[in-house]
């Protein structure tokens, strides 16, 4: 049998923030569309911060650091992933849009792509939409992205929590985008 050490904090040489905040990221960004509970915007700074995504944009109702309950998920990644707040989420939208990012909103609507049929070009920006955790992404907001990309579930129920989702996509499009990236 292998032998198999748990590794100490010291020894998984991590970049620091300084570091972070330089270093390559892939060409996505995440959109917050009136996400409340402050323990999933933390949990989306975290994975973010883990597959170095370019930003985060908090939009609406959706707090913004510094928040002690963001901080207990985030664990200081709202100190270096970059972020903005938006009154509005379709104003963030357009914002991007108007700077070439192909926008998809994580959502179930009719015509939706399954994430493992999207294809995605690295020489291209992408923004994806997290919703509101009853309501979702705003119809709106569905209305302006240029597709919908849905998550293939096969038990009971019909959704994920948000920081669940935003995990599972952030990692497919780092898998996709991340040629670039020393890692």
């Amino acid at each position: 049998m292998i032998k198999r050490r748990k590794l100490k904090v010291e020894e998984l040489n991590r970049i620091d923030v300084q570091e972070f905040k330089q270093a390559r990221k892939i060409g996505l960004t995440v959109v917050m569309d009136n996400v409340r509970s402050q323990n999933n915007i933390g949990s989306v700074f975290r994975t973010s911060d883990a597959f170095r995504v370019n930003e985060i944009l908090l939009c609406g109702i959706t707090a913004t650091p510094p928040q002690v309950e963001i901080h207990k998920t985030a664990l200081g990644a709202e100190d270096s992933v970059s972020w903005r707040y938006f009154d509005e989420t379709i104003s963030a939208v357009n914002e991007l849009k108007e700077k070439g990012y192909t926008i998809f909103s994580i959502e179930q609507t009719e015509n939706s792509t399954s994430l493992s049929d999207v294809s995605l070009d690295n020489n291209k920006k992408y923004a994806i939409v997290l919703g509101h955790e009853v309501h979702g992404v705003q119809q709106t907001v569905i209305d302006a992205s240029h597709g919908c990309i849905e998550i293939p579930q096969f038990g009971t129920k019909h959704s994920l929590n948000i920081s669940v989702a935003a995990g599972i996509v952030i990692w497919s499009f780092y898998s996709h985008l991340s040629s670039d990236i020393s890692e």
